[in-house]
């Protein structure tokens, strides 16, 4: 088969690299999004996806909107039978949707109808979920609504991370997709309507959404700082010794025994680091980092900042 590979994010890196590979399908053609400028610097940077073709002949459209006309009529001048997308980023129209004369498939990172939308992976950590996985699906013009073709599970660890969880689900993508292209050979593939009274959403993350709201319990705080490990990061606010409200990051945080205090009070801040309370239960911080400094310990920190003792966290209003 004439496969186009459409995709931006690190994810879907294996999967490209199965596709460049294979014996059985031919990749005619990748779509990512532009080259944008990165870091405090504003260096411009290619997308993964490009990045991982370097060396290779296969034709690159890095359309700024790929509904546009002129981005359509350069995937369709491909001749694909096939449509692979994982993690690009943006809608898909309808008049792409009918370009391959097989179908388009997409593989979304999670056991759909559960968590559709651009931040499944942090959401399946956020909700406490057991098991995710990676679904190979038929697009439609809905946000992955499309029929399924097949789940490819895994269980989530306890003290799994976004980023932990993502490099598992990108390792699994391709025997995922193998499955379904050998299921499309032999005419054999499946499609299963999608129960939405099911779905529930992941909308896009934004690095505010990383603000710790300390009226949550402490086991749903540290599922969100391990989910959002290392995007979009989590982080509180905190009044400095001058009474300067200050950004302080969070990079890990375990659970801790003790009595219920004030949401955000810190009980303890000493060479065993920083307890702070939730709403229900402790935390016991590791790493951390104050806006303009190094990251470091929690015990570090207090030995550094002796005015964390006694302060209270605060998240923006």
């Amino acid at each position: 088969m004439r496969v186009v590979f459409i995709g931006t994010g690190e994810i879907g890196v294996p999967t490209l690299r199965f596709l460049l590979q294979s014996d059985e399908e031919e990749l005619v053609g990748v779509v990512t999004q532009p080259d944008r400028p990165v870091g405090r610097a504003q260096l411009i940077q290619a997308p993964p996806i490009k990045s991982a073709l370097e060396g290779s002949s296969i034709p690159i459209l890095q359309p700024e909107r790929i509904k546009q006309a002129e981005g359509v009529a350069a995937i369709r001048a491909l001749v694909p039978d096939l449509v692979v997308v994982m993690a690009y980023g943006q809608i898909l129209p309808r008049s792409l949707l009918e370009i391959p004369a097989i179908a388009c498939l997409n593989l979304h990172a999670s056991l759909l109808p559960r968590h559709r939308g651009a931040a499944p992976i942090q959401a399946a950590i956020t909700s406490g979920d057991s098991e995710t996985g990676i679904t190979v699906m038929y697009m439609d013009e809905g946000l992955d609504t499309g029929d399924l073709l097949l789940q490819s599970i895994i269980p989530i660890a306890t003290d799994e991370t976004g980023g932990s969880l993502q490099d598992r689900l990108a390792e699994i993508a391709p025997a995922a997709l193998k499955d379904a292209l050998k299921m499309l050979h032999q005419g054999t593939a499946p499609r299963i309507p999608q129960n939405s009274a099911e779905a529930t959403y992941a909308p896009k993350l934004e690095r505010q959404h990383g603000c710790i709201d300390w009226s949550e319990s402490a086991e749903q705080i540290e599922r969100r700082i391990r989910a959002f490990d290392p995007w979009p990061g989590t982080y509180t606010l905190v009044a400095d010794e001058r009474g300067h409200q200050r950004k302080l990051k969070i990079f890990s945080a375990a659970l801790a025994p003790g009595e219920t205090q004030p949401s955000g009070q810190i009980v303890a801040a000493d060479r065993n680091g920083i307890l702070v309370a939730a709403s229900a239960g402790l935390l016991r911080l590791g790493d951390v980092q104050l806006e303009g400094k190094k990251r470091t310990s929690a015990a570090e920190f207090v030995r550094g900042h002796p005015w964390i003792v006694g302060a209270r966290f605060s998240s923006p209003a």
